[in-house]
Formats: structure tokens, sequence, C-alpha cells
């Protein structure tokens, strides 16, 4: 999805997690399209 999508964000494995940092560092901070990545991780996750 992150390849489709273009964006790329830091995930991090841990026993029993995953932890997934969305930003734009190009402006050093969060975008629209980050929040819609968030939406799809969520839809993908059923979060």
């Amino acid at each position: 999805m992150a390849e489709e999508e273009g964006h790329h964000p830091d995930i991090c494995f841990g026993w029993g997690y995953a932890a997934i940092s969305l930003q734009t560092r190009k402006i050093k901070g969060l975008h629209e399209n980050d929040f819609i990545m968030a939406a799809k991780i969520n839809q993908f996750t059923g979060s």
C-alpha cells in the first residue's frame, strides 16, 4: 500500500505489536496525505 501511495511510513515491530509513524519529512510535520494514509492503514488492519 505504501508503494502504491508513494508514501513510506516508519514501521517498528516489537513483541506483540507494530507501530506505524507517518510524517512528511519535506515539511517536517503532518500533511493531509499523512491522515489519508493513516485512514487507509486503519481500514486495512481493521482498527
